[in-house]
């Protein structure tokens, strides 16, 4: 993207104070917005961080603490920045959280608590979105999902669940906000090195597996992914709606 191409814009990163979160706010920040709200969770300092990252590069920015795994804080977030900005033109539902437990170790508490923390995050944050993008013409959001959606990891049975619902439910939203004027999409990402992905069970040789499998040999970073969801955020991609691209460095190509 040559141009600044999300002048006057609204954007709302949840998960957005670090790792893959940070990396997109900070390469949609380079798109110059109107402004930028950061949804996160606990971590006030690096939510604070990345709010002073975003200003620096000239872009109006905020932070509103929430659990998007929680109806009624989701709905608080979402009436808080049509107060504060008026509008809202683009989603990326990022936040995510899981339990790393074999499929036969997941117990009801657990597994709800992943599923509204990622599968009915994205509806909910879809539908107070579109709710907010419909009065200015349309919008667009982007979910971000990982390989767990598809293929087998350990430990990933309940996160690679609900990424697969985000997935199916992106080309349903797709179809059903089209005349809203409103772009559903969503980014696969492979193998991202966060500190979410350290704390995975055997991380040393799952990631040593990772890097000998992938083409270019090396994990991928947030930044690779950040470059994607900008793709999706520009008229540049009105013509790819309710798809799943997979940004994985390779590593799914060879059986």
């Amino acid at each position: 993207m040559t141009e600044r191409t999300l002048r006057q814009q609204v954007v709302l990163i949840t998960g957005g104070s670090r790792g893959i979160g940070r990396a997109i706010a900070l390469r949609l920040a380079y798109e110059q917005p109107a402004h930028m709200v950061i949804g996160y969770s606990m971590n006030h300092q690096a939510a604070r961080r990345t709010v002073n990252e975003i200003q620096a590069l000239g872009v109006p920015a905020f932070a509103i603490s929430t659990d998007v795994g929680k109806s009624e804080l989701m709905r608080d977030l979402f009436d808080q920045v049509r107060q504060r900005c008026g509008r809202l033109d683009i989603l990326i539902s990022n936040a995510a959280r899981t339990t790393f437990r074999p499929s036969m170790e997941l117990d009801d508490r657990s597994w709800q608590r992943v599923m509204d923390m990622n599968a009915r995050a994205f509806l909910l944050g879809s539908q107070l979105a579109a709710e907010l993008m419909r009065e200015h013409g349309g919008g667009r959001i982007v979910g971000i999902s990982s390989l767990g959606s598809r293929y087998v990891a350990p430990g990933y049975a309940a996160l690679g669940a609900a990424k697969a619902v985000m997935e199916t439910m992106a080309r349903y939203l797709a179809v059903e906000l089209a005349p809203w004027g409103i772009n559903v999409n969503v980014v696969c990402g492979g193998f991202i090195d966060t500190d979410s992905m350290r704390l995975a069970p055997d991380y040393k040789q799952l990631t040593e597996y990772i890097v000998n499998r992938t083409p270019i040999h090396r994990l991928g970073k947030p930044e690779d992914l950040a470059g994607v969801v900008a793709f999706l955020c520009s008229p540049d991609s009105d013509w790819i709606r309710g798809q799943t691209l997979v940004a994985d460095g390779g590593f799914s190509l060879s059986l």
